[in-house]
């Protein structure tokens, strides 16, 4: 089966007009998608995409079409041999990597196109990615990997033996996942442009589903966020974990000191509290934020699996957030969670942009049932909107993600809305 053409489409949804997804950092995004199809010459397609939050999603799409030569004339077969020697050979185009390299817009790119393959894979197949993984042996697990740069963090033969003490109980841990899915935690009621009497309202509606784990942001004005955190508090109780997210609006001792004060109300953890790309100011704050009991997250904007080995490396976070599309797609989201558990730091993937959820579920699964063995302190982020925009639309129920039965990658989206949504000539934005 041969790719015989790349697609991709620039999708965007006006989440700006109600203040959906905003924070301290990004106030009106408009939550976005270069959306991937792989066409081949049989009558399967796999469907891949990278999330963005409106203006520059067209450079993105650029970037996907810069990597046609390397993906047009591919043959799934080649793929499902190695699948780490073509991520290294997506990765590895030296013109392409000029303006990377393992970051920016032509690795959030290749994202979208890696994801895509494994969609392909998976719908071959006829099962879930999750599944797909799950089921490798160890030795094709690690080769699904890319380990140059990580050998001082993680060897082949050290993930091998990891995966290999973990691979008796697997069969079991695919039995549990799908009959009790995975704990989920949500930021649906946290969104710092909602007002007061809509965050009481959501809390409420997160406490009746039975969400133990809630997250909010912060970072805006700290008299403000006081009073909200002392509001959310007054509505979701003291037994439930609380987790606040400063979307790196911070100097590293601003957010010392405003952590400090919102201690308090016991965060469970801050996210991205400063740089993305700041592993050291990350580690002093970890120090710092140690006596308190509060952990620190972060990874959404983790680019590569280099500074995701630093970040460990450093003890700079207590709680891994690795990303499906900010990360060169699922293949750099296994090394990462094969560091992670090596490190014993826990993965709580981060999601909530367009179809991220439907990815990260997968992400989640494959760590529980082939790496960490272990849901001890992890969570998957959830966020209640765009759903209904995905064919195949991950499913909640008792604040868990309940395991993905259909082939694929969860990521195909509904024609209507691709048309609809287009930009600029879908119906939504010619008006």
């Amino acid at each position: 089966m041969r790719i015989v053409r790349l697609e991709v489409c620039d999708v965007r949804f006006p989440t700006s007009r109600d203040l959906d997804g905003s924070d301290a950092m990004n106030p009106d995004p408009d939550y976005s998608s270069a959306y991937v199809i792989l066409h081949t010459d049989g009558a399967l397609k796999g469907y891949g995409s990278t999330f963005t939050i409106g203006r520059g999603n067209n450079v993105v799409c650029a970037a996907v079409m810069a990597h046609e030569h390397l993906v047009v004339g591919l043959t799934l077969e080649e793929f499902m041999a190695s699948p780490g020697q073509v991520w290294r050979r997506l990765n590895g185009d030296s013109q392409l990597r000029w303006i990377g390299p393992d970051k920016g817009a032509v690795h959030i790119a290749m994202a979208a196109i890696v994801n895509a393959l494994w969609d392909l894979y998976a719908r071959f197949e006829g099962v879930p990615v999750w599944k797909l993984v799950s089921c490798l042996t160890p030795e094709a697990f690690v080769a699904c990997v890319d380990f140059r740069y990580i050998t001082d963090a993680i060897t082949p033969e050290e993930a091998l033996a990891l995966l290999r003490a973990a691979e008796p109980a697997k069969v079991a841990r695919i039995k549990e996942l799908e009959e009790k899915g995975y704990p989920a935690y949500t930021t649906s009621a946290g969104w710092l442009g909602y007002p007061d009497d809509k965050i009481r309202r959501l809390c409420r509606e997160a406490v009746a589903e039975g969400w133990n784990h809630i997250k909010v942001k912060v970072g805006r004005d700290r008299a403000d966020d006081i009073r909200r955190l002392a509001l959310i508090r007054e509505e979701i109780g003291w037994d439930r974990k609380l987790m606040v997210d400063a979307n790196q609006v911070w100097e590293v001792p601003e957010a010392i000191a405003w952590m400090t004060e919102l201690a308090p109300f016991k965060p469970w953890w801050i996210e991205e509290p400063t740089s993305p790309d700041d592993i050291l100011g990350h580690a002093t704050i970890a120090r710092a934020m140690e006596p308190l009991g509060i952990g620190v997250a972060t990874g959404e904007h983790g680019m590569n699996r280099i500074l995701f080995k630093q970040l460990l490396q450093a003890r700079a976070i207590s709680f891994c957030q690795v990303d499906s599309c900010r990360l060169g797609g699922l293949n750099e989201n296994l090394a990462v969670l094969l560091m992670a558990a090596k490190f014993g730091v826990p993965v709580c993937p981060h999601a909530g942009g367009v179809g991220l959820c439907e990815f990260v579920q997968h992400i989640s699964m494959i760590d529980f049932t082939s790496v960490s063995g272990s849901w001890e302190g992890r969570v998957c982020e959830f966020v209640d909107h765009l759903h209904e925009h995905f064919t195949d639309p991950c499913e909640i129920r008792s604040a868990r993600y309940l395991a993905p039965q259909r082939p694929g990658f969860s990521t195909e989206m509904v024609p209507v809305s691709v048309e609809k949504f287009q930009f600029p000539n879908g119906s939504v934005w010619a008006s």
